[in-house]
């Protein structure tokens, strides 16, 4: 799968865009704040309906404007696929695909599968539990259609069984109903439970190979899954917690509060590892994750490297670049020297000013 081309409107700092992408390396370079990561995103929203910042729509759309559209033209195998997103500050969004509206995001995830990686991941090991979490949330949301069924109803269980507890404080003859929403909690808990323990294995048999050779063959990584409840204790666990958790009018067991361990040998380096560790660590996350999408898929992924590269020293940066093969990759820099200097291929250039894209040569 590669994108075509991709047309914004009041997106962001971009009034209006008709970019085409090259099926290889395409650069988009320009100081910070010109809207370059704005370009990576709206191409993020198209294949996922979220941006990766976790921003809203409203926040998405042009400060001045209402609504904003996303184009994006998708080509598979020779046959094209055009996703329209219709983008509202004050109702939800509208999708469609070839034309056809679709009443579920599920009927999206899928078309287009896409790996990003921004400077930010780099700190996804020794950063709190919640990062880790999204992580896994975001790939598996979209290479299982079931699990973001999953993950949303529980969310939005979580979120209702916590506003009982809060109203419990006024009116404690609610608690008759908490146990209706405990039910439901560990229905769907118990199935994202399952979802996380296959993703880990899945993980493990790829990530132990491309952090070894990323490590000189000195380092032998372990993702470790620190699931909060197990599945048969969950019920019962869920019942001891009431009093606590009216308490403290929140939630306190559940695949909610789950956590990822990093083991290098016997260290746990999420607490004790070196930053170079932890980052190595985060560059083999990013690209097994590539390598397990296209195990799922039978496909390739599309690669976004927000302004990544400046991150990473020339070692990395160039298992990184060699790494990239035969995918789609956009990238976005400040400069073209990274490139240069590695002599890597590039096929397409762009200079983004001031949400102005101007077609440029590697030599810029």
């Amino acid at each position: 799968m590669i994108i075509k081309s991709l047309e914004l409107q009041d997106y962001r700092n971009y009034d209006s865009l008709n970019l085409a992408f090259d099926k290889g390396t395409n650069i988009l370079y320009g100081d910070n704040a010109q809207g370059k990561t704005n370009i990576l995103e709206a191409i993020y929203v198209s294949a996922t309906t979220k941006s990766h910042k976790g921003s809203k729509d409203r926040d998405i759309v042009n400060f001045h404007k209402d609504e904003a559209h996303i184009r994006t033209f998708l080509e598979k195998d020779g046959v094209e696929t055009r996703v329209d997103m219709h983008l509202r500050k004050s109702k939800s969004k509208g999708i469609a695909i070839d034309g056809q509206k679709i009443k579920k995001a599920a009927d999206l995830l899928g078309i287009c599968n896409v790996v990003f990686f921004s400077p930010e991941d780099l700190s996804i090991i020794k950063d709190g539990p919640a990062e880790r979490r999204r992580f896994v949330d975001m790939e598996l949301c979209q290479l299982d259609s079931f699990y973001l069924y999953n993950l949303n109803h529980y969310n939005k269980i979580v979120n209702q069984r916590n506003k009982l507890l809060k109203d419990m404080y006024f009116n404690p003859d609610l608690k008759d109903t908490l146990n209706i929403w405990d039910s439901q909690l560990v229905s769907f808990g118990s199935k994202i439970i399952e979802r996380r323990k296959i993703f880990v294995e899945q993980l493990n048999e790829i990530i132990f190979d491309i952090h070894k050779r990323l490590s000189g063959d000195k380092e032998e990584i372990t993702i470790l899954y620190e699931p909060d409840v197990q599945i048969d204790t969950f019920e019962r666990e869920l019942q001891h917690s009431q009093e606590k958790d009216i308490k403290l009018k929140q939630t306190t067991v559940g695949p909610h509060r789950d956590d990822f361990c990093f083991m290098i040998g016997d260290v746990d380096i999420r607490k004790f590892g070196s930053q170079g560790q932890q980052r190595t660590a985060a560059l083999s996350l990013k690209l097994s994750e590539i390598e397990l999408v296209k195990k799922i898929t039978r496909d390739t992924p599309i690669l976004l490297l927000d302004d990544v590269l400046s991150e990473l020293d020339s070692n990395r940066q160039n298992y990184l670049l060699n790494s990239i093969g035969d995918i789609q990759t956009i990238i976005t820099c400040t400069g073209l020297e990274e490139f240069v200097n590695n002599r890597f291929e590039i096929d397409r250039v762009y200079k983004v000013t001031d949400g102005v894209v101007e077609t440029a040569s590697p030599e810029s």
